[in-house]
Parts: structure tokens; sequence; C-alpha cells
């Protein structure tokens, strides 16, 4: 089926049955939407590698987890072709990737929480750029259309500038990775196969994104040893540096927080962030590459423009720079398991706080909900229950956010301690110990 049939079919079937597809449908259907497609070439990078080279394009490669809900509209979007975007696509081969099980983790490395991103790269596969971000905001306050364009005018320029500039892109390309495809982290050794199996259970078959960066995680925490904070805080949000960057501009600052690591570099709303690090930038996914790959701590060269003229600045990253929040990733709920027996929490208001007869600097954290089933259901299993305020937990009684007691825990702990916790249930104090795994 071409892209133009799927999207009129999708416009003329009754509502309840566009929305009420399973997870196995979704991922056949986009197969019969776009493995024929003139306009993409579908799980075969080797093939656009070769088409790349042939026709002297640059490639679009895009990762897509299909089954998942965030980012379905724009990755229709961008799928379908959408007018904003299509000119552009025409001058790339473009590549639809819809599987993880056998990303090649030594040329591609990006935010695994995300189940869309955009690798913009030259078929010797060099990078020329990265697009797509997530975070604790709605879709469309991170990526758009727009977005993506100027990303791809930019790449567009650099094909065209290559390899004159190829040095200058060294930075963004991958790092040394420990495991060369996902499917090697011991964690998923054996679980997937190569390829997704359409004929029998296909989104179990399918390695989601987020695996490979729980997968990472376990590796440390199988051995025992401490989560880094590289590993627990990947990709971080500009929001830690105090920026809020417009997402249909490149690197454009939108919001900047007072006092924040940014305001104290100079930077200011309006600014354009061209290179960071010397890197560079064609989106806000590309600082935050950038970022990933950045020390604990460091002091970061910025070129921006301010009223069209260039100026020069150092960001002084402290230690501990990059905690910032990360209960919204999708990873969290592993971490969730291991730390807190499957609870969601979240931070007591103040006049809540004050009801409860709570000060405001200790912690008061109430469950918002608690696992079910297997290892996500200790907590439960614990006695712990919806609605319950917890005022301590394993000696920690400082006010602090879920994402900080997370953190605190998978790199102060080991699997098999125990925890001990003070609660408030009904106005009343109780005492419980949960196993940590």
């Amino acid at each position: 089926m071409r892209p133009a049939l799927a999207l009129l079919v999708s416009m003329i079937l009754p509502p309840f049955l566009a929305v009420a597809q399973d997870r196995d449908t979704k991922v056949r259907n986009d197969r019969e939407a776009f493995e024929t497609s003139d306009d993409w070439i579908y799980n075969d990078l080797d093939a656009g590698i070769e088409a790349a080279r042939v026709s002297g394009k640059p490639l679009m490669v895009v990762f897509r987890c299909i089954p998942c809900e965030a980012c379905q509209e724009f990755d229709d979007d961008v799928a379908r072709r959408d007018p904003i975007i299509r000119d552009l696509l025409d001058r790339f081969v473009c590549v639809r990737i819809v599987q993880a099980n056998d990303i090649d983790l030594m040329r591609f490395q990006f935010d695994f929480d995300q189940s869309f991103a955009v690798i913009l790269m030259n078929p010797d596969f060099t990078i020329y750029g990265r697009y797509g971000t997530r975070s604790d905001r709605p879709e469309y306050d991170d990526i758009s259309l727009s977005g993506l364009r100027k990303a791809m005018e930019a790449a567009l320029q650099m094909h065209q500038d290559f390899p004159a500039v190829k040095a200058s892109l060294a930075g963004k390309q991958v790092r040394q990775s420990r495991y060369a495809t996902p499917r090697d982290y011991p964690s998923l050794a054996g679980k997937y196969e190569t390829r997704i199996d359409y004929e029998g259970q296909v989104a179990r078959s399918c390695m989601h994104c987020h695996q490979v960066r729980e997968a990472e995680r376990l590796v440390f925490r199988t051995a025992g040893e401490p989560i880094p904070d590289a590993v627990l805080y990947p990709y971080p949000d500009p929001s830690v540096l105090g920026l809020k960057l417009e997402p249909t501009e490149k690197a454009t600052i939108e919001q900047l927080a007072a006092d924040s690591i940014a305001d104290r570099a100079g930077l200011r709303v309006g600014d354009a962030i061209t290179t960071l690090d010397g890197q560079p930038l064609v989106s806000i996914a590309d600082l935050q590459w950038v970022l990933h790959n950045t020390a604990d701590s460091a002091q970061l060269p910025v070129q921006i423009l301010r009223d069209g003229q260039p100026l020069d600045l150092t960001l002084e990253l402290p230690e501990g720079w990059r905690r910032g929040n990360i209960s919204w990733r999708v990873t969290t709920w592993e971490l969730r398991r291991m730390a807190l027996g499957g609870m969601v929490l979240d931070e007591l208001a103040d006049a809540d706080r004050a009801a409860a007869g709570l000060p405001n600097d200790t912690l008061a954290l109430r469950v918002r909900r608690v696992g079910e089933y297997g290892e996500h259901a200790t907590a439960k299993r614990a006695g712990i229950r919806a609605g319950d305020i917890i005022t301590s937990f394993n000696g920690l009684t400082d006010r602090r956010s879920e994402s900080s007691l997370l953190a605190h825990t998978v790199q102060h702990s080991r699997p098999g301690d125990s925890a001990p916790i003070t609660l408030l249930r009904d106005g009343k104090e109780l005492q419980l110990t949960l196993p940590l795994q």
C-alpha cells in the first residue's frame, strides 16, 4: 500500500477502528504502508547506504518504535511527507528503521528513551546531526516540522561542503560502545532475533529502544556497582542549564532561568547557539548530544549569534550539573523496580504538607501508584499503599524529588539491601521495610 493510499484509508475508516489497533496490527500496518514505498527504504540500512552512494545524496535515517504512542502524530507527519518538509525529503535518501534488535551501536547512538529519532548523515557514516527530543513537556514543546526542516537544511549545507567541513563534525560521531548491538547486552542476550517476527507475536519480537538504556544500567546494577550520573541522566534536557529552546528553530533560547548556569555564562533570550564545545548545532538533540558526552564537571565553550553578531562565551558546569528530572523517562520504570519496589511517587505540595503537619524542608513523597505484578509489586508486598506519604526512606529525611531519591538509592545501595521506611497513613505513622532489587 502506497503512503497516499494508506492515508486515504485512515481517513475513511470509522474512528473506533482507527484507534483500536493492537500493537501487532500497528507494526504490520506500518510495514504494509511503507515497505514498497518509492519514498522510504524500509528496515534496510545497507540498501539506504548503497542508494546514497549511487545518488550522491545524504541519508535521513528515522528510528521509530511503532507500538509506542509517544511522537506518533509527529512520525505520521514525517512518514507521510508533510508539505513543510516534502521538498527537502526529496534531497535525501530516506530510511525507516522500526526495530532496535540489530542497531549497530558503533554507528548509531541517540537518546534511547525516545520513540522517534532522526540521524542525518553522509553515506560514509559521518553524522551531520541528530533530531528528536523528549522531556516532561508536551511533544510539540520540544519538536516541530519547522525545526526538523531547519536541521535538514543545515545537513544539506554540510553535505554540499563535505569533505571541507568533515573535521568540524568529529565531535558528533559515536563514542566507543561497550557492546556492538543491543542483543549483546547480558540482560538481552538470547531474548531477541535479529529481525521482527511479522508472522507471529510481532510487537513482542521487536526490541524497544528503551530496553537498550535499561540494559546499560543493569550492567552496573548486576555487578553491584553504583550507576554513574552519565548513565542515570542521559541526554540532559537544556533545562539543566536553565534553558528552554524554541522548538521551531535549531537552538534558539526561548526562556532563561535566573541565576542558572546559562544565565551566569551571559546567555540571553533570543540568542541562537551555533556551536557548543566546537560542534555545530542543527537541533536541540545536537545540544543534548554534547551534554551527554560531557564530563561530570567541565567548561564548555559556546558560540552564539546575538543580533546577528557572533559572541563567544563559556558554560561553567559544576559537579552534579546533569541531575535533572528523569521521572518522565520510560526507563525510569525499571529504576522504580530496583529502588522503589515498583512505586510511583509525587512530591507533596506545600498546602498538603501544611495539612499533614510536615515542614517544607523534609521528605514528603506521596505514593501515587504501586506495581501489581512480579518484582514491580515488591512495595505492595511490603505493605505500602497508594496514598501513603513517605517521610523517611533508608535514612533520608531531607526534601527531595522522586528523581533524586531514585538516583541516591541506586548509587548508594546494592541489590539485596533493605530500606527502612517511615510513612503516614490516615494521619498515623507506620514503619515498614522495603527489599531493594
